[in-house]
């Protein structure tokens, strides 16, 4: 625990546990997969995976999370402030984020938060080009390095982490994005 100590009758807060997190960009044919260090510091385009089954992202999720020791994945979710959910039948890419990360949720032994990513490849083209980087390909992992990044940026030290979403079948309470 960690006290301010220029205001006695503050409550204190608790401190938030880093480690590395795994920043996910969805799209129907690629899932854009970013690493942050373990202090939070830096965050890195990591790969692009072609979509398969879900059974199969899944485990290549896993596998990375494994692998990298990833302590919590930050999935994008978009949202469009221009259309209705509701509108009408046809299901919106948010509702379908939300509900493929509720599934990843389900398989996963770390918490799965979303976080807002309007705009996410639009400004991982701009950075690209204000780096004078060709743009070659996919960057889907470019753009999960956007969501992560702004996800870390929103949240410093002393600042608490959102609740993670609901797990399909589990208990974790859901949260809006950006709480």
């Amino acid at each position: 625990m960690r006290f301010n100590m220029n205001d006695q009758d503050e409550q204190p807060f608790t401190l938030v546990r880093r480690g590395r997190l795994l920043g996910i960009d969805h799209g129907d044919k690629h899932i854009g997969v970013a690493l942050s260090d373990a202090a939070w510091l830096t965050v890195r385009p990591l790969m692009v995976i072609q979509r398969r089954t879900k059974t199969e992202d899944f485990a290549i999720i896993r596998e990375v999370i494994t692998k990298q020791q990833v302590v919590g994945v930050i999935v994008g979710l978009p949202l469009n402030p221009e259309r209705d959910e509701d509108a009408d039948d046809r299901p919106t890419r948010a509702t379908t984020v939300r509900r493929w990360a509720s599934r990843l949720a389900a398989v996963l032994s770390v918490p799965v938060y979303l976080w807002e990513e309007q705009f996410s490849t639009e400004e991982a083209i701009a950075i690209l080009m204000d780096r004078e980087i060709e743009i070659e390909g996919r960057i889907d992992d470019h753009a999960a390095a956007v969501i992560l990044q702004t996800f870390i940026d929103a949240h410093p030290l002393e600042v608490p982490l959102p609740a993670p979403i609901k797990r399909v079948g589990g208990a974790s309470a859901a949260s809006p994005p950006n709480s």
